[in-house]
């Protein structure tokens, strides 16, 4: 599994997981993400259970593993969090932040140990050290409960399903051409996304946002400029269509 820093800055920084070699063919390709600050971390969308031991390998290579004290689920899919149960003999004492539409189903995965915190509707807000980030709502965009996080400080938006694509797993993390990568992203947003009238109120809340890097769960990152042009993009396509 590949992993690389994204952005550094005086109290924290972003590190992106994904790219897994072993993976099978058959599985969609996952990216996650953690925030470390000084004591803490956040592990966003750790994947399902087939990653869990490789995300584990991984993480010890960047941070203390009692450093991990905290979890964020976008929403209840099992490649976002099917790997709950083995977390939760891990970090007994972690926190998952999800939202709380979805509790009663994310609790199938296995949860014992580590204390769910349900996020509301209108969002909410986290405190890690001296680091704060938003919970922006991101309903029915492809779940019915969805969130995304914000990081104003380092103007990072970790965007669940909202700019994923289908492209091949060795590809590299960030976009390079926005033009030929819309072909990649068309079909997932069209079919995965069910609602104009959602996508269109998430737009206009991203629009207020300032973003530098945004993240999707699958395919590659948009730097700059390209955040912009998928948000262009994406409001011009119609969504929620079954056929071509």
């Amino acid at each position: 599994m590949k992993s690389q820093l994204i952005v550094e800055t005086p109290t924290h920084k972003w590190i992106y997981f994904g790219r897994d070699p072993e993976k099978s063919e058959k599985i969609i390709d996952t990216n996650q993400y953690m925030l470390v600050t000084d004591k803490k971390a956040l592990l966003m969308d750790p994947g399902g259970v087939e990653l869990f031991a490789p995300m584990l390998a991984n993480i010890v290579k960047h941070i203390p593993l009692e450093q991990l004290t905290h979890l964020f689920a976008s929403h209840q899919d099992p490649d976002i969090i099917s790997s709950l149960g083995l977390w939760d003999q891990t970090l007994p004492n972690a926190k998952l932040y999800s939202p709380w539409l979805w509790e009663s189903f994310i609790r199938h995965f296995g949860m014992s140990n580590i204390s769910y915190e349900p996020i509301p509707d209108e969002g909410s807000r986290l405190a890690l050290d001296q680091v704060e980030i938003h919970f922006i709502p991101a309903h029915y965009l492809h779940s019915s409960g969805n969130m995304h996080v914000y990081d104003p400080a380092a103007r990072v938006l970790m965007c669940g399903d909202v700019g994923a694509a289908l492209e091949a797993h060795d590809v590299d993390i960030f976009v390079d051409d926005f033009e030929a990568h819309t072909k990649k992203m068309k079909f997932f947003h069209q079919r995965w996304m069910p609602s104009n009238r959602a996508k269109n109120e998430w737009i206009e809340r991203v629009r207020k946002l300032d973003i530098e890097f945004m993240c999707p769960q699958h395919g590659r990152i948009f730097r700059g400029e390209q955040v912009t042009q998928f948000l262009d993009w994406f409001e011009q396509l119609d969504v929620g269509k079954a056929g071509s």
